[in-house]
């Protein structure tokens, strides 16, 4: 057997400027659609918990991703250094100017830096 209470509820006057309007657009008294917002009320707070480990789930996933993307980051800066070193140390061979490991490394120290600016460049 169903029973009901009576509960007096107090609305702000811009909550029941929308509670009048939701009837009026429903075609339906007052209290009707207060009883259907309440419903919808108790609805969303069951799924609610459900929305909260799903958006926890969400964070987590793109904090993975973003650890994952850090790291490749990291990966393509070792690429690009190797390949400024390498660049260094083929021209300083075919120039066959000789120069010593220290000059050559600031080379590359040097076209890794110019890269990177070109690179962050074409990020904008």
């Amino acid at each position: 057997m169903l029973s009901s209470r009576k509960i007096m509820v107090h609305l702000s006057p811009e909550q029941d400027r929308i509670l009048q309007g939701l009837a009026e657009l429903r075609g339906m008294p007052d209290y009707t659609a207060l009883l259907r917002v309440i419903d919808a009320g108790f609805q969303c707070g069951g799924e609610g918990t459900e929305v909260v480990r799903q958006v926890r789930e969400i964070a987590a996933e793109i904090g993975a991703l973003a650890e994952r993307l850090a790291g490749l980051e990291r990966v393509c800066d070792r690429i690009l250094f190797t390949a400024c070193a390498a660049y260094a140390y083929a021209r300083d061979g075919a120039l066959g100017a000789a120069r010593g490991d220290e000059v050559i490394a600031r080379e590359a120290r040097a076209a890794f830096q110019r890269q990177r600016g070109l690179a962050a460049k074409s990020d904008t």
